[in-house]
């Protein structure tokens, strides 16, 4: 048991000089208050798998956390008793790599679920963030509705007012979520249609010219 805790700690500070050599930045390391909780160095995900081992930081790149940060201070602005909760920022080639292989669907579908690791994804760039609203008090997150990595409709922004409709969605629940959308928004991110969490700071041209994608 200690040699596989040992093997473990060594993994993980191998991936994380990996990403600072990569000239990421811990998110908390800018903005203190922030919370995280990296889901894929747990099994509470969409695979059930640890791919992060014991990694307990959460890196980007430093144009996005600055960019983070101006969210935060709008949030601390309209909502100064909440903060953010972030579940998952860069997300190296090797470890999207493990997550292709490792579901259980036909290739020809797989891009619905997790990215293609030779196209690469924004994650892969430290570009995107997946992040929740939290009590800045307790930690508590808000209720959005679903959970993260939930696949379905009541996840997608998109499908918010079909959901309301059909009472799969509370109005709280979505305002919740507007929350989150209008202070990203400030910081300059933009939202996708499918997963109420996700936020882009740079679309794929601009992320493949700014930058390299993390190995």
């Amino acid at each position: 048991m200690q040699e596989e805790v040992q093997v473990a700690e060594q993994e993980t500070d191998t991936l994380e000089k990996r990403l600072l050599a990569a000239g990421l930045v811990d998110v908390q390391a800018i903005i203190p208050e922030v919370r995280v909780d990296l889901k894929y160095a747990s099994t509470d995900n969409f695979f059930g798998k640890n791919v992060y081992g014991s990694l307990t930081r959460c890196y980007m790149q430093p144009e996005v956390a600055g960019m983070l940060k101006m969210a935060y201070l709008e949030l601390s602005k309209t909502h100064p008793e909440l903060t953010f909760l972030v579940y998952d920022a860069v997300r190296p080639q090797s470890v999207q790599q493990i997550l292709w292989d490792e579901l259980d669907k036909p290739d020809s579908i797989k891009p619905l679920y997790v990215a293609d690791p030779k196209k690469g994804s924004l994650h892969n760039f430290g570009v995107a963030v997946d992040l929740t609203l939290a009590s800045k008090e307790n930690g508590e997150p808000l209720d959005m509705g679903t959970g993260y990595d939930y696949f379905g409709y009541p996840a997608y922004p998109d499908r918010e007012e079909q959901m309301l409709a059909e009472g799969k969605l509370r109005p709280e629940q979505v305002a919740n979520r507007q929350i989150l959308r209008d202070v990203m928004k400030k910081g300059g991110f933009t939202g996708i249609g499918s997963e109420w969490w996700h936020f882009n700071a740079f679309g794929r041209k601009v992320a493949g010219e700014k930058f390299d994608i993390v190995k």
